[in-house]
């Protein structure tokens, strides 16, 4: 079974949403559409990440994110099978907010939630 799968990282000062398809069987997951926004410029001006900044940013931009993407795409929302988020590490007001979001579409869309592990996302990343 071939399986869309909707991706939401907030870990710290970066928000990114991306639609993967995960074909059946054996066959190389496709990266369909990926969104990012960074907050660099927004953190700057205080020499490091501040941490509610970092988390109320999030918050503005994971939904528009998200429609981005599947729009993108050409997908709609109930059409994706699972939704994945970045459970840690990281800030964890930023963390709360992806998990959040992530939880909430599953829960609407009656469809499974996964917690991924920060590092074993950068680990898995060069398969896609």
């Amino acid at each position: 079974m071939s399986l869309l799968i909707l991706g939401i990282e907030s870990s710290c000062d970066e928000t990114g949403v991306a639609l993967v398809h995960a074909p059946d069987g054996q066959g190389v997951p496709t990266l369909l559409s990926h969104a990012l926004h960074s907050q660099i410029e927004m953190h700057r001006a205080y020499g490091g990440v501040v941490p509610e900044l970092a988390s109320r940013d999030h918050i503005r931009r994971v939904l528009p994110l998200t429609e981005k993407v599947l729009a993108d795409a050409g997908v709609q929302l109930d059409a994706v099978d699972v939704v994945a988020f970045t459970r840690g590490p990281g800030l964890a007001g930023a963390l709360l907010v992806g998990s959040g979001a992530a939880c909430a579409m599953a829960a609407a869309l009656d469809k499974p939630v996964l917690g991924v592990h920060h590092l074993e996302g950068h680990l898995l990343s060069p398969f896609l």
